[in-house]
Order: structure tokens, then sequence, then C-alpha cells
């Protein structure tokens, strides 16, 4: 579970790479799935996106799986 650690920034969470809880910049951002043009504007779904601060490394999970 992610916690704020003390730390205003940021989130303290694990990461796989450094094997060890650190900080993470996380946002959230939307991606369009369909290759549709049509239909692009409403296949937008929501990403939770978080990177390391001491490694760079960056995952995303989708938010809505409906």
């Amino acid at each position: 579970m992610a916690t704020t650690g003390g730390v205003s920034n940021g989130m303290t969470e694990p990461c796989d790479v450094c094997e060890t809880s650190t900080l993470h910049e996380v946002s959230i951002q939307l991606v369009t799935e369909s290759t549709n043009e049509d239909n692009a504007q409403y296949s937008r779904e929501p990403y939770r996106v978080r990177e390391c601060t001491r490694c760079g490394n960056r995952d995303s999970q989708r938010m809505n799986n409906a």
C-alpha cells in the first residue's frame, strides 16, 4: 500500500527494480484504446502511471476494468 512517508511531493511505494520502497511520482493519464477513429473519443481509459525517482522505472495500470 502506498504511503506518503512524510514526503509532500510524491508517494513511497515498492519498486521492483530497486527492491525497496522508494519515492514515486504518480499521475493519471487518459489513454485512447480504440484504433477506430470514429469511436476513439469514446474509448479513453484512465491509467495510473508511476515512476521511481531513484531508478526511473516507469509502469502503468489500467484503472477501469469494465
